[in-house]
């Protein structure tokens, strides 16, 4: 193509939605649709639930833009900045409670961006500006609100300063010093307003014929909740008061207002309040697969390149075939969060390697590889400060896990946390509650830096919608995680040794019999038990059909060393090459011996078949010991 190399046009977009916008790619074809994007655009949902990352903002920035994919009614966006969520957190109204006082706000809200919507498009849409709109033109005079630049900061103050006090009603035919004076509370006085002012909108609605299907209705978005929120009481009721508002003003105004609030997983999930069974209707939360992040990586790679490009040729040609010997795509996205951020920003990042470090047509496994383990340190920095607010202790978790194996049972994990528990309480007093270890568990497998091993699948959460059960005692650290931490190998086993890599190659002897064939003397008899006690275990591992299967190949591995070790001494010649294999089996069996003790001692469960494992390999320790005694007589027999 015109312009250089095809990996040097190669971009798989910035992780956050505005920019991907504001450059073009998300437009060009880079956004792919998904269930919570329908279920958006239909207006069937109104709650888009997902993890930082998952696409929320993507959604939004979509079905704001014009033309194909986006909605195509008028169209509001609200990004609360830490000036209006101040505001709204310190609302208060006498004689009702903090959700409750917080819904008025956003309520306020709602009715005057509805306002100056019907405002402008009563004369644009219809051609007409009947009574009703033209006395909502003079309540937003009245109180401050008909400019087009105001902020959202300074729109809440003045609507705060309204509620506690009096909003300028006469363009509704209502004096404020009349029937609101009798309101027997700040609290009752403020919803007796807004009921004025909301009626108003309605009465504009109707005379206009916006719900009768005539034009789409008016879209009205709340984004970026997470930049105002806190863990505390004032925060949670701001987010619980919007949904309260939604709620009301969905009901309120019908089919001419349109709701859709974005929200953090982890916010939404973290709120209690009375009412909360009403929302899960209007849920939609966002799950990516592997096959949709797929979609989502072809889709971006051909908007970047601006040619034709399909998945074969991205999988194929730019990218290798496999790294280590897993297909490359899937390899990738189980590296991954399962969200398009991290994806972008691992693809991004392999494609970073190749062509502005090495100046590559394509990418190599080793660019894959190395950059995989630079994404894994931004991803476990990403998730300490991802849940910084809620669960603040995350940092100081990480040395549990590090440099030891991924496959965790909950026997290990009780000897870790019981060393660390002390240390956790003095430094974060406030959350003593969860750090107990089932709290602990509980909130790994939440953050989905844990997954629980369920029969022979391990499960993540957002996999699976049942939270950890007390029975299940096997987890596994996410494998984006897994660099970063030095938990590259799934279980915490002694590797073996190898003692005799080059010793053929070097004496140009001959390979150690096989099986199959008739050994020469007494060493050769005994390397031939040697092999035949590895391939005993490792037909034990085979039956183990419970045990994990990284950990069970964990096993395997080192077993198969300790074969092809035998495997490298030359037959008949074991002597003259000053291998001593009397010691070199006692060696050996010394290494099953602790091999089993590891294994019983992990703490994995019983039914998965480890303690069988373990048994045949001290079984097989034990007739090594016994033959390097002298079964089969003097070294020098034939």
């Amino acid at each position: 193509m015109a312009g250089g190399p095809v990996l040097a046009q190669l971009h798989f977009g910035r992780e956050d939605a505005e920019r991907d916008v504001t450059e073009g790619l998300l437009l060009r074809g880079g956004f792919v649709p998904n269930a919570a994007y329908r279920g958006a655009l239909s207006g069937r949902k109104m709650l888009i639930i997902g993890r930082k990352g998952s696409g929320k903002s993507a959604i939004c920035m979509q079905l704001l833009a014009d033309g194909p994919g986006g909605h195509r009614g008028g169209k509001i966006l609200v990004t609360p900045d830490e000036a209006a969520g101040e505001e709204i957190r310190r609302f208060e109204l006498q004689g009702l409670p903090g959700d409750s006082a917080k819904a008025l706000i956003w309520r306020y809200v709602f009715a005057v961006h509805a306002a100056r919507h019907l405002v402008g498009h009563a004369k644009e849409a219809h051609g007409k500006r009947p009574d009703s709109v033209k006395a909502l033109a003079r309540f937003l005079k009245q109180n401050g609100e008909a400019a087009v630049g105001d902020r959202l900061v300074e729109r809440l103050a003045q609507g705060a300063r309204g509620l506690q006090s009096s909003l300028s009603l006469e363009a509704f035919g209502v004096k404020a010093s009349v029937d609101l004076a009798q309101s027997p509370s700040e609290g009752a006085r403020a919803a007796r307003q807004l009921e004025v002012v909301e009626q108003g909108v309605t009465r504009a609605f109707t005379d206009l014929g916006c719900g009768g299907g005539t034009h789409p209705p008016l879209l009205l978005m709340v984004d970026q909740l997470e930049q105002v929120w806190s863990a505390e009481p004032d925060s949670n009721s701001m987010v619980i008061g919007l949904l309260l508002a939604a709620k009301h003003a969905a009901g309120l105004y019908g089919r001419s207002v349109r709701f859709l609030l974005f929200l953090r997983a982890d916010i939404y999930d973290s709120l209690s309040f009375g009412e909360g069974d009403k929302f899960h209707g209007d849920e939609l939360r966002i799950a990516w697969t592997e096959r949709a992040l797929r979609d989502l990586a072809v889709a971006r790679a051909r908007a970047s390149v601006g040619e034709e490009l399909d998945e074969e040729r991205l999988w194929t040609e730019l990218f290798p075939q496999t790294v280590g010997g897993e297909e490359t795509a899937k390899y990738l996205f189980r590296h991954c969060l399962p969200r398009p951020r991290d994806a972008i920003q691992f693809l991004n990042l392999c494609q970073e390697k190749a062509w502005l470090e090495h100046q590559r047509e394509w990418i190599t496994e080793a660019d894959v590889r190395q950059a995989g383990r630079q994404f894994s340190e931004w991803k476990l920095k990403d998730l300490s400060s991802e849940y910084l607010v809620a669960h603040p202790f995350l940092n100081q978790l990480r040395p549990l896990f590090q440099n030891t194996g991924y496959v965790v049972t909950r026997v290990a994990l009780a000897r870790r946390f019981e060393a660390a528990a002390e240390t956790l309480h003095h430094d974060f007093p406030a959350y003593a509650d969860a750090l107990t270890l089932p709290g602990v568990i509980d909130v790994l497998y939440g953050v989905g830096f844990l997954g629980v091993r369920r029969g022979n699948d391990v499960v993540f959460a957002g996999d699976d919608d049942l939270p950890v059960q007390p029975h299940e005692t096997e987890f596994h650290v996410h494998a984006c995680f897994r660099a970063a931490l030095g938990a590259t190998r799934p279980f915490d086993l002694r590797p073996y040794e190898v003692q005799f890599a080059d010793v053929r190659n070097t004496l140009g002897y001959p390979s150690s019999v096989t099986s199959g064939g008739t050994p020469r003397n007494r060493d050769d008899r005994l390397l031939r038990e040697l092999r035949q006690s590895c391939h005993s275990i490792r037909a034990q591992v085979h039956r183990a059909v419970a045990l994990s299967w990284d950990v069970g190949d964990e096993i395997k591995r080192q077993i198969g060393r300790v074969s092809d070790d035998a495997g490298r001494i030359p037959a008949g010649a074991a002597a003259s090459v000053g291998v001593d294999v009397d010691e070199y089996l006692l060696t050996t069996s010394h290494y099953f011996t602790t091999l089993a003790a590891q294994l019983i001692d992990s703490g994995l469960d019983e039914t998965t078949g480890v303690n069988d494992v373990a048994r045949r390999i001290e079984e097989e320790a034990r007739r090594l010991r016994r033959l390097a005694g002298g079964s089969f007589g003097s070294s020098g027999s034939s």
